[in-house]
């Protein structure tokens, strides 16, 4: 059995992979602390997957290096196989072997197997571990829901005490709500077993919910790596910003860490604050806006900035989308807030900003 290493961190530096001469990681570098989770996200074919075979030891890199708990795992020009690198690996549909048991499958590749007390005591530990009742324990994989079937494949994973485990998309084969749950379950039993992990998904809210670092990854390349909230809030570029979320984008002149434009005067990004004043265009998340109903002889209704009429609403559940017509040369924006009592269409809305928007380059340049 592979043992747990304290030092469980994975570095990887200036991975490159082509295949028939397309270049698929361009020069990749990413460091997941010992226990944390990590999530890469980014769009089908953007390099996720191949950097997820190239730290499990399925692909040898072109240039750069891969090291596992201060070991060298992979480089051009040697590497240590797949089996030998103490990972674990669940692919997106778990990939369970369908004659034996869920008992079985957690124990296959543990010495002695299921006839061992050893071994049937660890598989009872793992199945409390993944949230799965130790009823299951006999049953066959196509006897299990979706959810179970992931948590069984995390267990089986764990069974051998890896150093590194790797998830590939392993929730996207699940409806939304079971999605959500299992997700839940799968990053606390990771968490309680401090185990360092890498999470590929092209679910945005997958990563910001359950990893500790997200990193962005477009065209083999990551444009943004940081703590989940550090990267919505205070994306470096437009892409990044987009792909985690939805994005009001403003036209604005800023000066003195404040930015003018069609919703009034704006507190912008510290960071932002340093650059060279003028022409920008200025950023802000659909749910720091909240739009509140002008009635007809309010004094606010006169003013000229931050007014604006609701042209649509998407109700959500708990929040509605509005579309709000600005009216000049703005485009439309969209506001995201609570469902309760929201601005009807064609209403006639103060709109008021919360938090600081992130300035991108200015226009022009």
């Amino acid at each position: 059995m592979t043992e747990t290493l304290d030092s469980g961190a994975l570095h990887v530096r200036g991975l490159v992979k082509s295949f028939a001469g397309h270049t698929v990681l361009d020069g990749v570098d990413l460091t997941v602390a010992p226990g944390g989770i990590t999530a890469v996200v980014g769009a089908s074919g953007c390099g996720k997957t191949t950097l997820l075979r190239l730290i499990a030891g399925f692909e040898v890199p072109d240039a750069g290096t891969v090291s596992i708990a201060d070991r060298l795992m992979a480089s051009p020009d040697a590497a240590v196989a797949a089996h030998r690198r103490g990972i674990g690996y669940v692919a997106q549909d778990g990939a369970l072997f369908p004659h034996l048991t869920v008992g079985q499958n957690i124990a296959y590749g543990l010495r002695g197997g299921l006839r061992t007390p050893r071994v049937r005591q660890r598989v009872a530990e793992l199945l409390d571990t993944v949230s799965l009742d130790r009823s299951l324990t006999p049953r066959r994989p196509d006897e299990l829901s979706g959810g179970q079937q992931q948590r069984v494949a995390l267990a089986r994973a764990l069974a051998r005490r890896p150093v590194l485990m790797l998830l590939d998309e392993p929730f996207s084969s699940l409806d939304t709500g079971l999605r959500a749950a299992t997700r839940r379950a799968v990053a606390a039993a990771l968490t309680d077993a401090g185990v360092t992990t890498v999470l590929v998904t092209h679910d945005q809210e997958e990563a910001l919910s359950v990893a500790d670092q997200v990193a962005v990854m477009r065209a083999g390349r990551f444009t943004q790596v940081g703590p989940p909230m550090q990267v919505y809030s205070a994306p470096r570029d437009r892409f990044t910003a987009e792909f985690l979320g939805g994005c009001v984008f403003l036209a604005a002149w800023v000066a003195g860490g404040v930015a003018d434009c069609a919703l009034g005067r704006i507190p912008v990004a510290h960071a932002a604050a340093a650059r060279a004043d003028g022409p920008a265009t200025i950023m802000l998340r659909p749910e720091q806006l909240a739009a509140k109903v002008i009635s007809d002889g309010d004094p606010e209704g006169e003013q000229r900035t931050g007014i604006g009429t609701v042209v649509a609403a998407e109700f959500l559940g708990a929040d509605v989308l509005l579309t709000i017509d600005l009216g000049g040369d703005s485009a439309p924006i969209t506001a995201r807030q609570t469902s309760i009592d929201p601005p009807g269409v064609h209403a006639k809305v103060r709109i008021k900003v919360v938090g600081r928007a992130v300035v991108f380059e200015p226009v022009g340049r």
